[in-house]
């Protein structure tokens, strides 16, 4: 029967008059000869800079300026290695030209790259500035009006003040503002005629400065790096002991310039390494010769003029001069070697710097000496520290500090190529047009050489002699001008988002009335702005602090006789 019922009931929706066919075709019709206004040109560009300013499209344009600096890690990048770039295209003929129009070889100095950096910074300053403007207006605007009905905020409660205690609602709600101004809210109290006193107070301001903080350290982070990228530079260079580095770009072994570098920016300072100390690990049994310091002395002069200066280069402890930093970045040794030629003059003598290759500080040596006459002479082979020989006849290092040093190399004549002015590999020799001298393979053998020996060389084409071993380091040299304000706007915007994530933005409304028996009622709600699951813990110290207050017990209640109506259900009196 009840189905049978509801099924002959009508709903509210059936009771309304339905439109008939002719009424909605008008209605179509009115739709369609609607004239639909054009945003013209200033609305379109209302309109674009809308959605460039907002926060989503910040958001994308930072993933997107991430996903855009992928290829440079990809790709060999024309500013720091251009030799390397050339050869990338002449290895992939195919795709290599293609990628250099699409300047995935200057990655971030391309036009694509420069113009997703440009819209992210415009995007945050016109995201950040309006919410500047509105927040600084919140903060000077008074606090909100009380609610009508504060039992339906998340936090809600009611306190009885006895008759007996001499309370009344004036002083009730001036109580309450006291205890809010203690805990850091900006309270205002309204005595409004007709009405009970209540009082609005807020706080956690702090938490959208704090967001606007990070904000703004992103754009100065932004700056900075751009700072840094246009006027900055950095290069590399090897120092031998003895061997002086002036801060001029011949000076350099590379050389890397920002975009806007101009040469008087290097300011002529000077660096000499006078000594350079090694200390293995001589104790522990499985990591035995290992390094674990490395100590550089140095002389600097901060301009040709200026008294030259003692101090001490190490790893991670860099050295400041002319507004660069010089880092300890490697370290080897140098055979000191001389070279005479076939018609027994002098062509090469000097250090040469061995590369690092294995443990212990096995190293690989190349000397090119384009000045011997009548044919120019190259050696390449390695160094050995401390030189041990297997029953196999082959030589190894047993040691990394210089227990008995030992040059092996094979020699070669011929032309060096380096009269094409073609650019080559310090450490690397070109043996194709040229020919071997001394070998394993051949009869005269390889050259063993111990410090003090000398080598006559096959054919009457000189001899070499190894004189001694030095050692030395490898520099890296830095100049970024938006380095410290990279480093400060960083930390502000670590500080701005910790703020942001752990202060809350709160509200606290209190009312107070005066019941028929004399006593104080007092209403009390808080609501927070975004989610805060400490906002119950905030109601429960207030509540405790005002029965304190008013010497009432935690859990004070209506105490009101069985014929009174709850607290607040009654109009209260007006306040005498």
């Amino acid at each position: 029967m009840s189905e049978r019922v509801k099924s002959t009931e009508k709903s509210p929706a059936e009771d309304v008059p339905q439109p008939g066919p002719a009424k909605k075709g008008a209605v179509k019709a009115a739709k369609a000869g609607a004239a639909v206004p054009s945003l013209g040109v200033v609305g379109m560009l209302r309109w674009a800079w809308t959605q460039l300013t907002s926060m989503r499209t910040a958001l994308f344009l930072l993933l997107l300026l991430a996903v855009a600096a992928v290829p440079g890690s990809l790709f060999p990048q024309r500013p720091a290695n251009p030799s390397v770039v050339t050869q990338y295209i002449k290895d992939h003929p195919d795709y290599g030209q293609l990628l250099d129009s699409l300047q995935l070889y200057d990655v971030y100095s391309s036009a694509w790259f420069s113009a997703i950096y440009i819209l992210l910074f415009i995007s945050l300053i016109g995201c950040v500035v309006p919410r500047a403007i509105a927040h600084y207006k919140a903060m000077r605007s008074q606090p909100p009006r009380t609610p009508k009905r504060l039992s339906r905020l998340p936090e809600y409660g009611t306190l009885v003040v006895p008759a007996d205690a001499g309370i009344p609602a004036s002083d009730a709600i001036e109580d309450a503002a006291a205890l809010l101004k203690k805990r850091g809210y900006r309270v205002e109290v309204r005595h409004d005629d007709g009405a009970r006193p209540t009082l609005g107070a807020e706080r956690g301001f702090l938490k959208e400065v704090g967001n606007l903080v990070f904000h703004t350290s992103l754009i100065g982070v932004l700056v900075s790096v751009a700072v840094g990228g246009l006027f900055g530079y950095s290069g590399q260079r090897i120092l031998v002991e003895g061997d002086t580095f002036v801060n001029t770009l011949v000076g350099y072994d590379q050389f890397n310039p920002g975009t806007n570098f101009q040469s008087s920016q290097l300011q002529p300072y000077s660096i000499q390494l006078d000594k350079f100390q090694a200390t293995f690990d001589r104790e522990s049994q499985g990591k035995f010769g290992q390094p674990i310091d490395f100590t550089a002395d140095v002389t600097t002069k901060e301009n040709p003029g200026a008294p030259a200066k003692k101090e001490v280069l190490k790893v991670n402890d860099p050295v400041t001069l002319g507004g660069t930093s010089i880092y300890l970045t490697g370290n080897g040794y140098a055979p000191v070697v001389t070279v005479r030629d076939g018609n027994g003059n002098v062509a090469m003598q000097g250090p040469v710097v061995a590369k690092l290759q294995g443990e212990n500080y096995y190293s690989s040596v190349v000397i090119k000496v384009p000045d011997a006459k009548p044919d120019q002479l190259g050696f390449a082979g390695f160094f050995l520290p401390t030189a041990f020989v297997t029953e196999q006849g082959i030589s190894f290092s047993g040691d990394p500090d210089l227990i008995n040093p030992q040059l092996s190399l094979n020699s070669y004549y011929g032309d060096l190529g380096l009269d094409k002015g073609s650019p080559q590999n310090v450490f690397e020799l070109d043996v194709k047009n040229l020919k071997e001298l001394n070998a394993r393979s051949l009869k005269a053998g390889g050259i063993t050489l111990a410090p003090g020996n000398t080598y006559t060389l096959p054919e009457g084409k000189g001899s070499i002699t190894f004189e001694g071993v030095k050692k030395y380091v490898g520099v890296d040299i830095h100049h970024n001008p938006g380095q410290l304000s990279a480093l400060i706007f960083a930390l502000l915007a670590v500080a701005g988002l910790i703020v942001s994530l752990y202060v809350n933005r709160r509200r606290v409304w209190v009312r107070t009335g005066t019941h028929e028996d004399g006593r104080t009622m007092v209403e009390y709600g808080l609501l927070a702005r975004g989610e805060d699951h400490r906002l119950a813990g905030e109601a429960a110290t207030l509540r405790g602090l005002l029965a304190q207050k008013w010497n009432l017990d935690a859990d004070n209640t209506d105490t009101a006789p069985s014929n009174s109506s709850p607290a607040g259900s009654p109009e209260p009196k007006k306040d005498q």
